[in-house]
């Protein structure tokens, strides 16, 4: 079984943009969101994935990932997902041993930056960083599924 063990923060100050590896523009779609299990299409400017996550347990939860023809995906996310797209460019930022997964949102969700750090463990340890703020691990409205029905911009 796939397994994502993940921890999310907002992130407060430009810090990061010193230390980006890589930068690529994502747009995703969501197929079925439900209590135990969201499908996602998400393209990005040369593959496109399909993903399958589990129901979050703590900071885990199970992931299955696979690669989809670039046409099919475009006409999945044209077609047959459920509200809006996440529009967002994610960048890869270095911060001692671990790349951070840093998303900056466009579109609805524009104002919004999010980093997460994949695990190995539940317990591995991990420096946060100094552009890291508030932990959200936990929040379900920071979950880019929650964020198609519900966007940033909509929050008060």
């Amino acid at each position: 079984m796939g397994l994502e063990i993940e921890r999310k923060f907002l992130v407060i100050n430009e810090q990061w943009k010193s230390h980006v590896e890589s930068e690529s523009r994502l747009k995703q779609g969501y197929l079925a969101t439900q209590s135990n299990a969201t499908i996602r299409v998400r393209i990005s400017e040369k593959q496109a994935m399909l993903n399958i996550k589990g129901a979050t347990s703590g900071i885990r939860r199970s992931e299955y990932e696979y690669e989809i023809p670039l046409q099919d995906a475009q006409e999945i996310l044209d077609n047959l997902t459920e509200d809006s797209i996440i529009d967002k460019v994610r960048y890869q930022v270095r911060c001692d041993d671990h790349i951070w997964d840093l998303d900056v949102f466009h579109g609805d969700n524009a104002g919004l930056i999010v980093a997460e750090i994949e695990l190995s463990t539940e317990d591995e340890n991990f420096r946060v960083p100094e552009w890291a703020g508030l932990e959200v691990s936990g929040d379900v409205k920071y979950y880019n599924a929650s964020l198609v029905r519900k966007p940033y911009k909509y929050w008060k």
